[in-house]
């Protein structure tokens, strides 16, 4: 240490001092340097000292583990510094890419995949007015969720509605941060708005194809608002609204939680993606329009066949495309759930197309395209509660069986009752959505491969109970289609009294498509 300081210093004296000096005056200077190296010897020598005397002196605090306990800090001390060390939770880039392309993928469902699907499934004469109605009802939708229905369907208020905390995206800016299912794991909250926009606005548009062809184009917007007022919002809230994981730390936590929750949360019930909140409810709004507006002109008389069976196609696999965001995006992360789900909807919905391929070329010796399609569909539709909760097994078993239920309902049930339900709302839909939600609860069980309930205050997967699981679903459906029936109904009647539902008989003859928008699909040369 000493030789290094007199080298040090030495080194620093002639760069400094000799810097400045000519070669005219180097020699009269050389007494002088040697003089000033001895002077910076003996003050090198003297430093040294010093550090030794202070390292001297800082021996004692070296302390033996008795003595060092004091110096560690108590818990009331460290507690303040834990607080100040807790680092602010930072949307996962990962998860948020991820949402960005599921959100685009539900959007490619809507418009163009349910359009192409319903429109190749009417009357040429009509396909513009179901494109422009599904394409209208996205619009329509995507700007009052933004003004009131995230405000209402995602923050806390009771257990049937939120707030209007966030009306007009109130606080929602780019640093607020929406909650997954695991905690400490963040996604943007704009992203979560985003996504859920996709939810709401093709919701009612899948109750077009029940009415399809007959209601007039005002009063489908009147009652799209109405009904997504008051029959999706509420079931949004009553079954996805909670305070998030992090909210949950023990059992007096969880209290709170509940009692801020979704009454349908609350109460257990488990739907993945929507069976109850999208297919149920839209199922059973259809039923009630097709009824209150009555058969078309010509039904059970006239041919009505599908005018584009190709244009079907091609939308049922645009809808099983963008499903994957539907399905796999309602994770809210970019994991191994999201994985399951991802395969669950591909292997449910293909079980499905071959069940209802083989019903059918059972029942009418022949398997048609229009029977594949309808049997993806149905699948997709049953796995949408299920598809992040039951192993790959339970989804192929859900497959198989929804087909064959939905079929029953689609080319029997609904000529039974002599309902006009255009193009089988309610018997995919809805029948699809009550099935699905029932079996969520079977195959949720880790006996049978399900991926459990997770149990917030335990971390851990917790024990199945049938019963009350079970119960909890139940109690979902039934609330779906008490709220879904009620709601539409009441809606349907203020928009026949204030606007009118239906077209005329002459309009109805000639086509939505010229007597409501003044064009056509298809020009003939």
């Amino acid at each position: 240490m000493k030789k290094f300081l007199s080298v040090l210093s030495l080194v620093a004296l002639l760069g400094f001092g000799t810097s400045q000096l000519t070669y005219a005056e180097d020699a009269a200077t050389t007494e002088a340097a040697t003089a000033t190296v001895e002077a910076v010897t003996d003050a090198a020598v003297a430093v040294d000292g010093a550090v030794e005397a202070v390292a001297a002196e800082a021996a004692p605090a070296e302390a033996t583990p008795a003595e060092a306990t004091p110096a560690e800090a108590t818990p009331a001390e460290a507690a303040p510094a834990e607080a100040a060390a807790a680092p602010t939770p930072v949307p996962n880039k990962g998860d948020t890419a991820w949402m960005i392309v599921a959100t685009a993928l539900v959007t490619l469902m809507v418009i163009p995949g349910l359009g192409l699907f319903y429109g190749g499934l009417v009357r040429q004469k009509n396909m513009l007015s179901v494109l422009m109605q599904t394409f209208a009802i996205f619009s329509l939708m995507a700007v009052l969720w933004a003004i009131y229905g995230y405000s209402v369907a995602f923050t806390a208020g009771n257990p049937f509605f939120g707030s209007f905390a966030k009306v007009f995206l109130a606080g929602v800016t780019p640093d607020s941060l929406g909650a997954t299912f695991s905690k400490g794991a963040y996604i943007p909250e704009l992203i979560f708005v985003a996504f859920q926009l996709t939810f709401a606005a093709i919701t009612p548009a899948l109750i077009v194809g029940a009415f399809a062809e007959r209601m007039k184009f005002s009063a489908v917007l009147a009652f799209m608002a109405l009904w997504f007022t008051f029959a999706y919002l509420p079931m949004a809230h009553m079954v996805w609204y909670w305070d998030g994981p992090d909210a949950i730390t023990d059992a007096a936590s969880l209290t709170t939680v509940l009692a801020n929750a979704g009454w349908l949360w609350a109460k257990g019930a488990i739907d993945f993606a929507g069976g109850t909140v999208v297919h149920i409810n839209a199922g059973v709004a259809g039923l009630v329009a097709c009824i209150v507006l009555g058969k078309r002109i010509g039904y059970g008389k006239e041919a009505m066949t599908p005018h584009s069976l190709t244009l079907t196609m091609v939308g049922a696999a645009l809808l099983w495309v963008g499903w994957y965001g539907f399905n796999a995006g309602s994770n809210l992360e970019a994991n191994g759930y999201a994985a399951l789900a991802f395969l669950n909807t591909t292997i449910a919905t293909a079980a499905a197309t071959l069940s209802w391929m083989f019903i059918e070329w059972f029942h009418k010796s022949k398997p048609s395209m229009l029977g594949a399609a309808s049997g993806a569909v149905a699948g997709l539709v049953a796995v949408t509660p299920a598809c992040g909760f039951v192993g790959p097994m339970g989804a192929i078993v859900i497959g198989l069986l929804v087909s064959p239920i939905c079929y029953i309902f689609v080319s029997k049930v609904k000529y039974m009752f002599g309902y006009d339900d255009a193009l089988d709302v309610f018997g995919i839909h809805a029948i699809g959505g009550i099935f699905g939600a029932l079996a969520t609860g079977v195959f949720v069980n880790p006996a049978l491969g399900g991926m459990g309930v997770y149990d917030y205050v335990a971390n851990a997967v917790g024990e199945y109970n049938f019963a009350a699981q079970m119960t909890a679903q139940v109690y979902a459906v039934i609330t779906a289609i008490v709220v879904s029936a009620v709601v539409s109904y009441i809606a349907l009647k203020i928009v026949d009294l204030v606007i009118g539902l239906r077209v005329s008989e002459e309009s109805e003859r000639e086509g939505l498509d010229t007597t409501e928008h003044g064009e056509r699909a298809y020009h003939s040369s």
